[in-house]
């Protein structure tokens, strides 16, 4: 007698069939699930025109929301005692700075030309200007482009209500900046993709 023990294969998938079969008849079958249709996949078409236009509703829907959490603008009394008091303040001020320093003259009134300078200043630090010499510049290229962004506002928002000369000189620190602006992209552009230096040969 051969000592090899004897295996017996069960059929499982018969087993599952007829289980099926007691559960089917103590249940009723369920509804078969509806699947859900299948999103088209590859490159799509999309309306440009549509997407520009909701993102401008969007854009105009939170410009609306962010006006009506600002508190009410204030009334013309109002308006009027602060800057009365606004210039008494601005008044002490010089004299006690005067009275520390007597070869101080009075200080000129601030002009348009003072605030399109400061914009023109602050533009040319953050593209490095103002770097002492042998040290490396440190530009902030989005801080500069972000106040020729805001003089382009100035030249839009005051069209037509700027003196000749007032005109002129706005046009022409934008026209330089701009400038100045497209160099200095480029020259980073290029450093961006400059092949590395190379290696000493092994000697």
């Amino acid at each position: 007698m051969s000592d090899t023990p004897k295996f017996e294969v069960i059929d499982r998938r018969k087993m599952k069939k007829e289980e099926e079969q007691d559960s089917s008849s103590s249940h009723p079958a369920p509804a078969p699930a509806i699947e859900p249709e299948s999103k088209p996949t590859g490159p799509h078409l999309v309306d440009t025109e549509k997407f520009e236009a909701e993102a401008d509703s969007a854009a105009e829907a939170e410009e609306e929301e962010q006006l009506a959490q600002m508190p009410p603008p204030p009334t013309a009394e109002e308006k009027r005692e602060q800057e009365s008091a606004y210039e008494a303040s601005a008044q002490r001020v010089e004299d006690l700075l005067r009275a520390q320093n007597p070869a101080m003259g009075a200080q000129p009134p601030i002009k348009f030309e003072h605030l399109v300078q400061q914009l023109y200043l602050s533009a040319l630090m953050q593209m490095g200007a103002a770097t002492p010499e042998g040290q490396r510049p440190r530009v902030d290229i989005i801080g500069a482009r972000q106040s020729i962004d805001l003089l382009g506002i100035l030249e839009e928002k005051t069209k037509g209500n700027l003196a000749s000369n007032e005109k002129g000189m706005l046009e022409s620190v934008l026209f330089e900046l701009r400038m100045t602006f497209l160099e200095l992209t480029k020259m980073i552009s290029l450093q961006g993709v400059q092949a590395p230096p190379p290696k000493p040969e092994k000697r």
